[in-house]
């Protein structure tokens, strides 16, 4: 069931993309409902299984590599189906969707096995720390995306090349303010969740460095961008320009670690 559950996620959000490339093909409204629609049932589906995973493993199902890649789909979806909703665009989709697809696909691969065995209190505790970052960390994957097409749309716009592109891609300002309201919902979810962390190393002992290192990356580079933009007041180019660049360093850096790791079962 969890597997078929998974199918039928990867499968929606693939179809989502499809239909949202649909205003490149032809001049069309952007599909925002049959986008949205898409994309809930593929979160429906993948809730199911995580759900269907927690009920055989407790409260520490999401301690596993393939878990946590799991869940990082989900959140990525779902924060995917608001920032969607709210813009009432779906070239966000394009990239997103597919990304939240490859996500659970090596979830998959990975195998849905806990790392922790479920152990009370301290497996509630790691789940809620692991379930606040990949918040963050959704956040600030939404805010790179929102600031990539920024720059590819600010790019066209100077070039005066009109093209599927410019006209598929949202509004400038929409762009930049998905990108700052995402920074900073970034910065609040991996704050959380790093501090969760740390009084967690503290209580039992249990300190990995690299995921100390990685995770203060992804915290350093989320925070500059977000109190840049607020005590800073950085422009909207800076901003999608940062955005960008420090999470395609947060990325490279976790595959660095992934190819390092002796422990294929931890997510890090």
């Amino acid at each position: 069931m969890i597997a078929i559950a998974h199918f039928f996620a990867v499968t929606f959000y693939l179809a989502a993309a499809a239909v949202a490339a649909l205003p490149f093909a032809r001049r069309v409204k952007a599909p925002v409902g049959p986008v949205v629609l898409a994309l809930l049932l593929g979160i429906g589906a993948h809730a199911t299984a995580l759900a269907g995973l927690t009920r055989e493993s407790g409260a520490a199902s999401l301690t596993g590599l393939g878990p946590g890649l799991s869940f990082a789909g989900l959140v990525l979806a779902i924060s995917l189906v608001v920032v969607e909703s709210l813009a009432r665009e779906v070239s966000l989709t394009l990239i997103a969707a597919p990304v939240a697809a490859l996500v659970t696909i090596a979830a998959n691969i990975a195998g849905l096995r806990p790392f922790l065995e479920p152990q009370g209190t301290r497996a509630v505790w790691l789940s809620l720390h692991i379930i606040l970052s990949f918040i963050g960390i959704a956040a600030y994957a939404t805010a790179a995306a929102a600031g990539t097409m920024y720059l590819v749309a600010r790019r066209e716009l100077k070039s005066g090349r009109f093209g599927a592109i410019f006209r598929s891609f949202p509004p400038l300002d929409t762009l930049d303010r998905v990108n700052h309201l995402a920074s900073i919902a970034g910065f609040l979810g991996l704050t959380l969740g790093l501090a969760l962390a740390a009084a967690y190393s503290v209580e039992y002992r249990a300190v990995v460095v690299r995921q100390i290192i990685w995770g203060m990356g992804a915290w350093i580079g989320v925070s500059a961008l977000a109190l840049g933009r607020v005590l800073r007041g950085w422009q909207a180019r800076r901003a999608a320009l940062m955005s960008a660049v420090t999470f395609a360093s947060v990325v490279a850096l976790y595959v660095l670690f992934r190819l390092a790791s002796l422990n294929r079962g931890q997510f890090l």
